[in-house]
């Protein structure tokens, strides 16, 4: 049932959005470093390694750059139309061929790059990889904010990540894995468009219920912003 969901929506999300994607093709390609599409190794279920695509947004050679794999808030990898998609999260429209393909979910944790997956704990990874990758998923939308999380903590983005961040991660992706059916899917996907002009609305804590709180450590980073 999941899997035809994502072949109904895929594919009617790039009929939708197509005519939309032309002048983003043609800015990006007018724009930036000249380049479209940007497709990067992700770690899949079963840790099964896929190459997830995206709208450009930063300088080709970025994992090689300042925080690697790791995007910070005002990044300067990021080119000035890369903000907007990014922002938007018009850049992720590209993976809805991923979830045609096979290799993604429309909801789902989010696929990371190796270097990243090792921020989970052995135990962490076994649970996260019996899921299929998604869009957008419980993770996504709780941290929304990701960026200005790792701007605001006294952590390197790497410790940020493996002290905070990946264990709460993955207890979000436990509850999503004890709770998933289509309905809840649905409701994901609609708060992920909540979230994006309501950054900071609690809703989701609303609509999902018996989500883990957001860690006391992190709220603190936040409001010492």
């Amino acid at each position: 049932m999941k899997r035809l969901f994502d072949i109904v929506f895929s594919l009617i999300g790039l009929i939708v959005v197509f005519p939309f994607m032309i002048p983003v093709m043609i800015i990006l390609r007018l724009t930036g470093e000249h380049y479209i599409f940007y497709s990067q190794d992700r770690v899949g279920r079963h840790g099964k390694m896929f190459k997830m695509i995206k709208f450009s947004t930063m300088l080709r050679n970025s994992p090689e750059l300042l925080s690697g794999d790791v995007t910070l808030r005002n990044d300067p990898r990021v080119f000035r139309f890369g903000r907007f998609l990014r922002l938007t999260k018009i850049n992720e429209i590209p993976q809805l061929l991923n979830v045609l393909i096979g290799n993604m979910s429309v909801v789902g944790p989010r696929p990371m790059p190796p270097a990243n997956f090792n921020f989970y704990t052995e135990e962490a990874k076994s649970l996260v990889l019996k899921l299929k990758p998604g869009m957008t998923g419980v993770g996504t939308i709780i941290f929304r904010e990701e960026e200005e999380i790792l701007a605001a903590s006294p952590l390197s983005p790497g410790d940020t990540h493996r002290k905070w961040i990946s264990p709460h991660k993955a207890r979000l992706e436990e509850w999503y894995l004890n709770h998933q059916s289509l309905w809840v899917d649905i409701k994901i996907i609609f708060l992920t468009f909540w979230v994006i002009p309501f950054k900071d609305s609690t809703l989701p804590y609303r609509v999902l219920k018996g989500l883990p709180p957001f860690p006391e450590e992190l709220k603190i980073v936040m409001s010492d912003e």
